[in-house]
């Protein structure tokens, strides 16, 4: 008799390094501690230390996974409640860091710059939260909805719940979308547009929603406003429990999550254009269109999130089964040394422009360029 040779089982090699996500989420909490011990200050500020030079120098170490699950092991992936699971501890930790800043904010006799660097720790504790709601958001189950949103409550960011998955996965790479950056935008430039734009479309696509289903615009149904709403409700138990001090700290903490959130929209699709069909209508969105990153570090910080070309081709793909596409345009670091990057105009454009553009093979009349250039690129460009 023959023996019948079957293939190998395939094994996620990430499997339980998608639980450093949750964990995250502790690192203020870490850095009072060090205070604590060690007297020093400066560990108010310990969470940008760890993704602004950590993070970084560890992407470049470990570098890059650009294997792909395969489509036969898919299926199971998605099927596997560990991966849910592993998402949904890092709201409690979000919570339990975000109440703990709020304690020590109204507790501690803090100078102006420890105040706030714990600030500044907790906002980017609650920015990168909202790639956890990002995740839960893109499902149907009602719980992890609902989870999303309450993710997304201490930024008081809630329409992005809305926005995201409706505006933005429709519009993106396109000129009409507020979340995708233009050739030539600076992030300084990007932040108010993108901030208003997003909130106008939000509204625009829950009152239409709410007129098709025969309800007012004004319904605790309307997803806009129930996310809006847990916003005020949190910051106002918070307040009763340690004071009006913490309002600066909840504030603060509020705008730095959700201008981190902004950053990554705008380092994700730069530049970047679907191309106009003879009907109207924008072809359909490719891995081409969004900019990607294997670099594994802050990829499992982060959910898969970097691996963003595969996310907008296929949105409802679960973080754990995202791939690598080769014809897809690469980031040269993960998204904290990029997010350093963009902070500074000029070296972004020195890095990025040139890639654009390539891309493009030179020509930027395919790419999304800012209003003040269009006009100097009716033929292709060459520098």
């Amino acid at each position: 008799m023959s023996a019948v040779m079957t293939a190998p089982r395939w094994r996620d090699r990430k499997r339980y390094l998608w639980l450093l996500g949750a964990p995250v989420m502790l690192i203020p909490i870490m850095g009072g501690l060090l205070v604590e011990a060690t007297g020093w200050s400066l560990f108010w500020w310990f969470m940008p230390l760890v993704v602004y030079i950590v993070v970084p120098i560890a992407d470049a170490l470990v570098g890059e996974d650009r294997n792909n699950p395969p489509e036969s092991a898919v299926a199971d992936l998605e099927k596997d409640r560990y991966y849910r699971w592993a998402v949904y501890s890092a709201v409690p930790m979000e919570y339990a860091t975000l109440i703990w800043g709020a304690w020590v904010a109204g507790t501690a006799s803090l100078a102006w710059w420890e105040y706030l660097g714990l600030a500044i720790s907790v906002g980017m504790v609650t920015g990168i939260s909202i790639a956890v709601a990002h995740e839960l958001g893109h499902k149907t189950d009602p719980f992890e909805q609902w989870l999303s949103k309450i993710a997304l409550a201490p930024t008081g960011y809630g329409h992005f719940y809305t926005e995201h998955n409706r505006g933005h996965h429709v519009r993106v790479a396109t000129p009409e979308d507020p979340a995708s950056s233009r050739y030539g935008e600076s992030f300084y430039a990007f932040l108010p547009r993108t901030i208003a734009g997003a909130m106008r479309s939000a509204w625009k696509i829950e009152k239409a929603r709410m007129q098709r289903r025969g309800l007012p615009t004004w319904h605790w149904r309307n997803d806009a406003i129930n996310a809006w709403a847990m916003t005020p409700i949190l910051f106002g138990a918070l307040i009763v429990a340690f004071g009006w001090i913490v309002l600066p700290y909840l504030l603060i903490q509020a705008v730095y999550g959700f201008s981190l959130l902004e950053v990554v929209n705008y380092l994700e699709h730069y530049g970047l254009c679907r191309k106009k069909l003879p009907s109207g209508r924008y072809e359909r969105c490719q891995p081409t269109h969004s900019w990607n990153s294997n670099h594994v570090f802050s990829n499992v910080l982060l959910y898969g999130l970097e691996r963003h070309s595969d996310h907008h081709a296929n949105p409802l793909r679960g973080y754990e089964a995202l791939r690598h596409f080769e014809d897809s345009p690469q980031l040269p670091n993960g998204y904290a040394g990029m997010i350093l990057l963009a902070y500074c105009p000029p070296l972004w454009f020195a890095v990025m422009n040139r890639k654009v553009r390539a891309h493009y093979g030179g020509d930027l009349t395919k790419a999304n360029v800012v209003p003040r250039l269009r006009n100097k690129l009716a033929v292709p460009a060459t520098a």
